[in-house]
């Protein structure tokens, strides 16, 4: 048996078959990788990828969306449960 990378192996999004191409060889639908790429907490390129997204610029917090206070959630839950 013939041991490959799990990026190489693919699955067909239409079919469901699996393949080593992009492109299904059975109906010619997208293919895509059949499972995520590892992660390590050793991440050695999690620095990069922050500089890329500008997580350090101060700006960047504002653009996370905020939840509701609790006592926000709890008062639109008994509002709803009223009408």
């Amino acid at each position: 048996m013939i041991q490959m990378p799990r990026q190489l192996l693919q699955q067909c999004l239409n079919c469901g078959a699996w393949c080593l191409e992009t492109i299904c060889p059975q109906c010619g639908g997208t293919a895509q990788a059949a499972a995520p790429l590892k992660w390590s907490p050793e991440d050695h390129r999690a620095n990069i990828r922050r500089q890329l997204n500008n997580v350090e610029s101060p700006d960047w917090s504002q653009t996370i969306p905020t939840l509701p206070s609790l006592e926000e959630m709890r008062s639109g839950a008994g509002q709803q449960e009223e009408e």
